[in-house]
Order: structure tokens, then sequence, then C-alpha cells
């Protein structure tokens, strides 16, 4: 019989002409379209919402023709901006999988195991201990969300209250401590937790960017005087700006001797720590009370997959329970060993660590990912990235015309063009256009910061699909277009 409906069910088989089109645009091939074509694909997708539906057969039409050729390319090759990249096609097949089978992740299914699995293997990888409890998340806005969260909890019962319960007492004020490099979300998240963004205080960094413990102590020295508690100390594994990482294993001594909490921040730089090249610089993350990372960063796991770790399950259940209710476990059947359908019970318990209750199936991807590379393919990655930026400092030191401006630690080189002809706000506009028209090019696609009111070239090497030949096309456009910049604002030093 058929369903009654008008949405269409089952055939996917249809979305094989929609992979023909995806495998199309993972070519690259040619300029990017997005920008040029935007009057056009606004134009025509931009109708007021339809009375009667057109069908299956018009909505796989506009994915074709409109939607995915003016898709966003930073899988290209040469794209090398912010912290991001597209999934490789493993991670991609379990995403599609999960959305059609394991829709939500809890109940005794396979996607609800794998998600408990794939955080064991991630534990194993990172070299974590086996008893810490881990949660995925959107990303590492909400990870670092979750594992302040636990925080938070800690901290306040210490002095006696439950915030989870009773919210914060009003007669005790609380600061965290991070780095002044430290990302943006953590002040959100402080916002979020009602500890406030300003009490996120920024401590000041070294000429390596990484946080002055002795300039942690004073000001928390400080704060206490002034009646502010301690609730967390942040330590950052590779910042945004520059992939700088602080001193754990110091922060963790701090951190005990202040009875507070020490949190790791590493969405993008936590798997580093694979690289022997770099991986004393992660001694003491075992150490931390909590942890956050995010897959789809350098793991290149579809966009929505982070990973809150905290190494007391118990506590991270205080803080996040969703408590009982009667439509919820009361509609749980008899959990025995034996389980006649797959809705008499939870499975791996998920929702009482988190800030979701209905989630996707995210710790497939993960699997997927990891089963298909290993570890040893996941190594490979993170030491080919690190090795590009270093390579490309290589290239800047030997170009009197390239200047590099933060030291390489992990997968970011941050660098410029300069020229003896130009002042500083000179040369700040013609990097600015330098990166333009490198992006209007298309072909090369790195970001860029300010460090020390410089304009920096910021490529940050995660996407897997990077070549030694982009790396070294970066330096030789980058000094090619700074030469003709350069020409233009000494025959117009206005410009």
């Amino acid at each position: 019989m058929p369903y009654p409906d008008a949405a269409a069910f089952g055939d996917l088989s249809v979305l094989a002409r929609l992979t023909e089109e995806l495998d199309r645009f993972n070519a690259f091939e040619g300029p990017d379209p997005a920008g040029r074509n935007r009057a056009a694909w606004t134009e025509h997708l931009g109708t007021r919402l339809p009375q009667e539906g057109a069908g299956l057969e018009a909505v796989l039409e506009d994915l074709r023709k409109w939607i995915v050729p003016n898709g966003l390319r930073n899988g290209h090759p040469g794209f090398s901006g912010w912290v991001t990249t597209s999934p490789t096609t493993s991670g991609t097949a379990a995403a599609l999988a999960s959305t059609v089978a394991g829709s939500q992740r809890v109940w005794v299914h396979t996607f609800n195991y794998l998600e408990k699995l794939s955080l064991d293997w991630l534990k194993q990888l990172l070299g974590f201990p086996e008893n810490w409890h881990g949660t995925y998340t959107t990303g590492g806005s909400s990870a670092n969300l979750i594992a302040l969260g636990a925080a938070r909890q800690w901290a306040v019962e210490q002095q006696g209250f439950d915030p989870s319960m009773t919210g914060l007492p009003a007669h005790l004020k609380w600061r965290i401590y991070a780095s002044s490099e430290v990302h943006h979300v953590v002040n959100r998240a402080a916002a979020v937790l009602g500890i406030g963004r300003r009490n996120v205080i920024g401590v000041p960094v070294n000429s390596a960017g990484e946080i002055d413990p002795d300039a942690l102590q004073q000001r928390i020295a400080a704060d206490r005087k002034e009646g502010f508690l301690p609730m967390a100390i942040i330590a950052t594994a590779g910042t945004v700006n520059t992939g700088a990482i602080d001193p754990i294993r110091r922060l963790r001594a701090i951190a005990d001797e202040e009875s507070t909490w020490l949190h790791v921040d590493g969405a993008y730089g936590m798997f580093g720590i694979l690289d022997d090249r770099v991986r004393e610089r992660y001694d003491g993350v075992a150490e931390a009370d909590s942890v956050a990372l995010d897959p789809h960063k350098w793991m290149a796991a579809p966009v929505g997959n982070g990973v809150a770790m905290v190494r007391d399950r118990d506590l991270m259940g205080r803080a996040f329970t969703l408590e009982p209710a009667a439509y919820l476990e009361g509609s749980m059947g008899q959990q025995d060993e034996v389980v006649a359908s797959p809705f008499d019970g939870f499975g791996e318990i998920l929702h009482e660590f988190n800030l979701d209750q209905s989630a996707p199936s995210r710790g497939v991807q993960v699997w997927a990912i990891l089963r298909e590379i290993g570890k040893s393919g996941m190594t490979d990655r993170v030491k080919r990235h690190n090795g590009f930026a270093r390579h490309l400092s290589a290239l800047v030191e030997k170009d009197p015309y390239l200047e590099q401006l933060a030291p390489v630690v992990l997968s970011i080189c941050c660098f410029r063009y300069v020229h003896p002809d130009l002042d500083e706000s000179q040369l700040n506009e013609l990097n600015r256009q330098l990166m333009a028209a490198l992006r209007a090019e298309g072909d090369l696609v790195p970001s860029s910061t300010i460090l020390d009111g410089k304009l920096a070239i910021r490529p940050c090497y995660v996407n897997p699909r990077t070549r030694l030949e982009d790396v070294d096309l970066l330096a030789t456009r980058a000094r090619e277009i700074g030469d003709a910049l350069a020409q233009r604002f000494k025959e117009s030093p206005t410009r």
C-alpha cells in the first residue's frame, strides 16, 4: 500500500544521479563559481514558499544544477583557510548511513553502540585514560561549553552548593583563566554558564604565543584578594592564530596549587599529539580534568562533530542530567540481557551528559574514518600537515620579500610579504589585497590574522587533499602578487 504522505520514501537509488554531481564538484575543476554566479542562483532559488510541491525530481534537479555546483570549496587542495575542511568519503558515507538507519543515537542499535566504541578508539588514539567519559557535540563551541559546565559543577560543589539544581550562589564570584590567545568560544561559554564574559581573564602570552604561568599565578593571587575564586584554568593545545601550545604540565601544577579545574581546549590541535616532533608539548594532558577536540577539523569528519571528555563521569552526569521523565524512562521495557525490541532500552546512555536529547549518530563517522585509515593513517596526516607548515617556513626564510611572523609549532605558518620601500600601514594594506587576489584566483585560499599589529597570511593545513605542490604554489604566488602590488604602491603611495 502507498504511504499517505506527499513526500517520497525509499528508492534511494535515485541519489546515484546526485552523487555523480557531487563527484564532479569534488574534482574542483575550473574557477570557483559560487561567488561569481550568486545573482543567478539566488534568483532561481529565492522564490516564495510553494503552495503545491514540485516533487522529488524537481528537488534533485535543483540540487544537481544549482545547489551543488555553487557549493563551498573548502575541500579544494589549495584551501588552507581557518581550521576547516570538507569530509573524506568514509565519513560522508557513514553520515549518510546514519541519516537513514541511525537517525537517533539512543536505543539499542549499532549506531548507538558505535558512539561509545568510537570514543574509546579516540582515547586509545590520543593516549587518554580509559576511564574518561566522552560525549559527542556539535563542535568545539559546545564541547568547551560542556567541559566548562562540568568545571562549574565541580567548583561550586566544593563550596557546598549544587549549581545544576539551585544555580550559582549570589555571594560567590568566579573567574576562568586562559591565555589572551584563547578561542572566543570560551567567552561565550562563560556567558551561557552565568559566569560572565568579563570574568574570563586573558593572561599575557610570551613571544611564542604561550600563556605566561608566572603572570597567571600573580593574577589569581590578586583576584583572590578581591574575593574571586578560580573556577577553571584553560590550557590551549593549538591556538587558532599560530598553533601555540600552552605548557600543560605547568598549568596542571598551578591548578593543583589553587585547587581548581584544568581544562584543555584542543579543538584544533589535540591530534598534534600524534606527531613525535611535538608530542612532549602535550605532557600533562592525560592529567587534565577535561578536554575538547574536534573530529571535524583534522580528522575531516563531516562538520558538526566535536567531542568533550571529562575525567569524572558522575560529575558530568550531575551537571547535565535531564532527570527521569515518565514518557522517556517510564516507557522503557524490561532491561534484560536479551532485548526483544531495540526500543526496550536506551543502549549506551548518552543524553545525560550533554546539551541534546535528540541527536544524530556522530560516532559512526569517527569509527568509519579510523576503520579506514587506522592510527597510522591519522598519524601520517598530522605529520604531513605539520611538515607542510615547516616546509613553507623554510621557503619564507629563504625569500627576502617574505617574513615569518610567528614560530611554527603545528600546521600553521604565519607570514607576510614585505618591501623595504613600504611602511607598516602600506604593508598591511598590501597583504590584505594580496589575500583578496589569492581568493579571487580560487586555487589558493589561506586565511589571515593580526599579529603585533601586522596582517599575516595564515595557512592552516588540516585538509587531507592538500599536496606539497600546493604549499610551494602559495609561497610562489604570494611573492609574485606581492611584487606586483608593491610596484603599484610605490607608483601611487596613497593607494
